[in-house]
């Protein structure tokens, strides 16, 4: 099982920073959380949060970060501006609106600098909160022609849509794997794509695999956030540790599907106090036994068969033996 990539959601290493930095005032730096999660056995990968994460110098932090053992997988924004509030690309002021549009392109050049041609958008500013607040209609079309601007800007990155029914906002313009689909025909760029948050995806109330076979057929998966949780908030728990076989599946759909991207974990080990190099190690391990496990399952021709039956008796026996094996 060799060539995988393992990425890590870097604020994580902020998780009892008095336990690794004893003389800490204040928070880390980001990169001391860099040096931090290089001491994650296994670990390739990180995401840079743009613009929190960026130094004046990116050459000069490119050169640590690779010098540290790591790599950037890729670039998420964070609209974290207080004017964003009510809306990134969907703010009723245009100037704002053209802000948060502009601040995306300059995330996708600062991108290029690290070496990943990935970014990452997570609009979660972009929604309501009551009746006869928002005119729908214009909304989404602010919300797709900025979608639509951004990928045109940069036709030779990707452009992933991460979706999430609420929060802040208590509903998203795109808070399920259908409404991203459907922006992204909108919008028409070939350069579009869906992330996947397993804890998102739970949120919604969608199983995971299959919407990530609804993005298979239709667009791409062009990231994958791994945590778990129990699909009523966005928990961020270790992979696998509320819905393993739920996780399995997904795992197997991807491998069917012929994801070879990042498996990059969102997850928040300072909600619960725990160490976040141990913690990432075990997510990093717990792929790397399903990983197996969906191999297995792969070149099972009784699991296909009961599933074309949909025999679940079967499909779960089969299931069983490979997950529940002494």
């Amino acid at each position: 099982m060799t060539g995988l990539k393992f990425a890590t959601r870097l604020n994580s290493f902020a998780a009892k920073a008095s336990a690794y930095w004893p003389d800490m005032k204040g928070k880390p730096t980001v990169m001391q959380m860099v040096e931090r999660a290089s001491k994650v056995k296994g670990l390739t990968h990180l995401d840079l949060n743009y613009p929190q994460h960026i130094d004046s110098d990116l050459k000069a932090q490119r050169q640590q970060i690779e010098d540290s053992g790591l790599v950037v997988n890729g670039m998420a924004m964070r609209y974290d501006k207080p004017e964003y509030k009510i809306g990134a690309f969907t703010n009723p002021d245009e100037k704002v609106r053209r802000d948060a549009i502009e601040l995306t392109k300059r995330g996708i050049d600062a991108g290029r600098e690290f070496g990943t041609k990935l970014m990452t958008i997570w609009l979660g500013q972009d929604g309501f909160d009551y009746s006869f607040q928002a005119d729908y209609k214009k909304m989404w079309e602010q919300a797709v022609s900025a979608v639509r601007e951004v990928a045109d800007y940069a036709p030779d990155c990707d452009i992933s849509i991460e979706y999430k029914p609420n929060e802040p906002r208590s509903f998203s313009i795109f808070p399920n794997v259908a409404t991203c689909l459907l922006a992204i025909a909108e919008a028409g760029n070939a350069n579009l794509g869906i992330t996947l948050d397993f804890a998102h995806v739970l949120y919604a109330d969608e199983i995971p695999a299959f919407a990530a076979g609804m993005v298979a057929r239709r667009s791409r998966i062009l990231g994958l956030h791994l945590n778990d949780g129990y699909g009523k908030r966005d928990d961020g728990l270790m992979v696998a540790s509320v819905n393993p076989r739920a996780t399995l599946e997904l795992l197997w759909q991807l491998q069917r599907d012929g994801f070879n991207g990042a498996y990059y974990f969102d997850t928040f080990p300072d909600a619960s106090g725990l160490d976040p190099v141990r913690e990432c190690e075990l997510n990093i391990s717990t792929v790397k036994q399903l990983l197996e496990m969906s191999g297995k399952l792969l070149g099972h021709d009784g699991l296909q068969a009961g599933i074309e039956r949909q025999d679940a008796v079967t499909t779960q026996r089969i299931v069983n033996d490979i997950m529940l094996a002494k």
